[in-house]
């Protein structure tokens, strides 16, 4: 899965569009290396999102392509906020 749509259905930002741009701008990176938003998520994979004032490293533990009220939360957990 894209990592900006990853981003977008695990709701950790609103709209696509804003993922891509996050991407765009070196703002996530993916075990340790900047990604664009066309690269792919694996499960497993360390995400760090460097987004307005806080900083946050989640891991990503399922990927859904569409997400209904309550799984989004399965499909990542924090590492460090």
């Amino acid at each position: 899965m894209r990592i900006d749509k990853f981003l977008k259905n695990a709701r950790i930002i609103k709209r696509r569009t804003v993922a891509k741009e996050a991407c765009e701008q070196g703002r996530v990176l993916i075990n340790g290396k900047t990604a664009k938003p066309g690269t792919e998520v694996e499960v497993g994979d360390e995400i760090d999102i460097i987004f307005g004032s806080k900083p946050m490293r989640i891991k990503a533990e399922k990927l859904l392509e569409h997400t209904v009220k309550d799984e989004y939360k399965e499909m990542y957990s924090i590492i460090n906020v």
